[in-house]
């Protein structure tokens, strides 16, 4: 690493400045002007919100003048030996990462090579000589991220304050914008730093989960775990950092030995959040796992789902009958409520009344009246649903059939003239007709109430940074089925990996549809209660794409990969082998 060539106060920086972007002497003015009046924000900083000039650039330039470095963090697996040389508070509080170590020397990354305290402050505390090399200020924060871990400053606090800290049984807290709460006690800051963080990682679920020798948090992001990165010291602030999140919840914190269910409401970046907070004993201490649902989360139209326009057409004739019961079918986490959504906001017009019966409320729809179910006062789905059908609905949404006595008051409700909306739990379309009847339903019943089930899943899209193309192997496309001429010529992609989507090679989801309309020639099988497997063969014969088909054509277009397909639609390998 080269050594520092030229003082920082050595630059003349207005120069500088006006050889990277057309400045004005007043514009240069006010950047150093506001720099004297908010000593706290670099001079880097202040260039960079005026949008005159982007960092990295400006960190090149500046780079050249000095003698320093460019590096791309993300390009580097820094030794543990190096990151372990400066404490937690440090790299945090000036934005650093320590680099390389040798002969005497320290080199850390920074985002700011004119913070001369910094580098003072380095120097004292490890007793080397310090060199700087640039990088940006986001590629650092995910390096402190990954090799120091979440919170790992606030962490550090905790252990200089002497240890855990207590929370009081009898506090409560309301509503609050956790980028600005008052951080007197350090666990709090640590538990809103992981919501904020898991936020900002597009997490649907924090899972806390005490093991043996750690305190493990994971996120579910794009439906899938991923171990978020954190001090080794967390065990030691197990109880604190749990009886935090159950005071947030309003639970017994003193109740350890029983599951406990509470809510948390609280502002994330501006943005309100619903967050749903579950808890269970274990054996190493209790388990937290916590949803989160954004409430200003943008509702999608149907031409926003990803369907295929065939598809699309379809859904819109459905949607526009009369009565009859539209059921989407698909495990938890696979979209279908979104889906819902994006049906009732179609056809919310000022001549259709819409109510709806949910458990939770994920979204609130203008102009549409929304019950939630509450089983502690014994408000379930359907004592809710019949009080509903007594207020003159057009409409009706219900969140789940989960038993006989709901299934039956959803068919009663389409054959008297309503249009239903329900989700219902099966892996594909057909299981839907055979899961009703195993609930009680007489299948002259469903045939009659039953207008379409549409099955869905959510299969992640590749990160469009990494994506490259792909070819491949015969035995995978053997498993998908995908062996024909009419995929001999289509390019596939797969996803490398890369900063930007935490090495997995994908980022985001979209949903596949099975659409399986009520017709002629499936009524008699349903009738006669034939099993799934045929209905599906049936329905297939008259046109009907599987999940599967569905994947592979977001496959063919460049959205996913075809071992994302696989993966999401394994089920489908066991109807291709009947």
């Amino acid at each position: 690493m080269d050594k520092v060539a030229t003082k920082p106060a050595a630059l003349n920086l207005r120069e500088l400045l006006q050889s990277l972007a057309p400045l004005t002497p007043e514009e240069l003015d006010r950047i150093f002007t506001e720099r004297q009046q908010q000593p706290g924000k670099s001079l880097i900083e202040i260039i960079v919100a005026t949008h005159k000039v982007k960092e990295e650039p400006l960190l090149r330039a500046i780079g050249e003048k000095l003698g320093l470095p460019f590096v791309r963090l993300a390009d580097m697996e820094l030794d543990l030996a190096v990151t372990s040389k400066l404490q937690p508070k440090v790299v945090f509080q000036h934005v650093v990462v320590p680099i390389k170590a040798e002969n005497g020397t320290i080199c850390v990354a920074t985002c700011d090579p004119f913070n001369e305290a910094a580098r003072s402050a380095i120097g004292w505390l490890t007793g080397q000589r310090v060199e700087l090399a640039l990088a940006t200020r986001e590629e650092i924060e995910k390096a402190q991220k990954r090799y120091y871990g979440v919170g790992a400053d606030t962490l550090d606090q905790m252990l200089a304050a002497g240890g855990v800290i207590d929370i009081p049984a009898n506090e409560r807290i309301n509503i609050g914008d956790i980028d600005e709460a008052s951080q007197e006690a350090s666990v709090v800051k640590f538990v809103n730093q992981i919501i904020a963080e898991a936020k900002r990682d597009r997490a649907t679920d924090i899972h806390i989960e005490p093991m043996e020798e750690d305190l493990r948090i994971r996120y579910r992001i794009d439906g899938v775990l991923v171990q978020v990165p954190v001090p080794a010291v967390l065990k030691r602030f197990q109880a604190s950092i749990i009886s935090r999140v159950k005071v947030m919840a309003n639970m017994d914190i003193a109740e350890k030995r029983l599951p406990q269910d509470g809510a948390i409401n609280l502002r994330v970046g501006g943005e309100e959040v619903d967050i749903r907070v579950s808890t269970i004993p274990s054996i190493h201490g209790e388990s937290v796992s916590l949803r989160l649902l954004s409430r200003s989360t943008m509702l999608l139209g149907l031409d926003k789902l990803g369907m295929a326009a065939v598809d699309e057409k379809i859904f819109r004739r459905l949607i526009e009958r009369p009565h009859g019961i539209i059921l989407v079918t698909g495990p938890t986490g696979s979209g279908k409520s979104t889906t819902l959504y994006a049906c009732l906001s179609t056809i919310n017009t000022i001549d259709q009344r819409i109510m709806t019966v949910e458990d939770p409320v994920e979204n609130q729809l203008r102009g549409i009246i929304q019950m939630q179910v509450r089983p502690d006062i014994e408000l379930t789905f359907a004592r809710g649903l019949r009080h509903l059908l007594r207020q003159d609905p057009d409409v009706i949404m219900i969140g789940e059939v989960r038993d006989l006595e709901t299934a039956e008051i959803a068919v009663r409700a389409s054959l008297t003239g309503h249009l239903v909306f329900a989700t219902l739990h099966t892996n594909d379309a057909p299981s839907g007709f055979t899961r009703l009847i195993d609930m009680g339903i007489e299948p002259f019943l469903i045939t009659s109430s039953i207008e379409a089930i549409v099955a869905q899943r959510l299969l992640r899209t590749l990160c469009p940074v990494c994506k490259v193309e792909d070819k491949p192997s015969e035995d995978l496309m053997e498993r998908l089925g995908g062996e024909n001429e009419k995929y001999q010529h289509t390019k596939f992609y797969r996803g490398v990996g890369c900063e930007e989507c935490r090495r997995t090679g994908y980022q985001g989801r979209t949903a596949i549809y099975e659409i399986m309309l009520m017709s002629e020639a499936l009524r008699p099988l349903v009738v006669d209660r034939r099993p799934a497997a045929e209905l599906k063969k049936m329905a297939v014969a008259h046109g009907m794409r599987t999940l599967r088909d569905d994947g592979m054509r977001k496959a063919a277009l460049g959205v996913t990969s075809l071992e994302e397909v696989l993966r999401i639609t394994q089920e489908d390998e066991a109807y291709s082998d009947e």
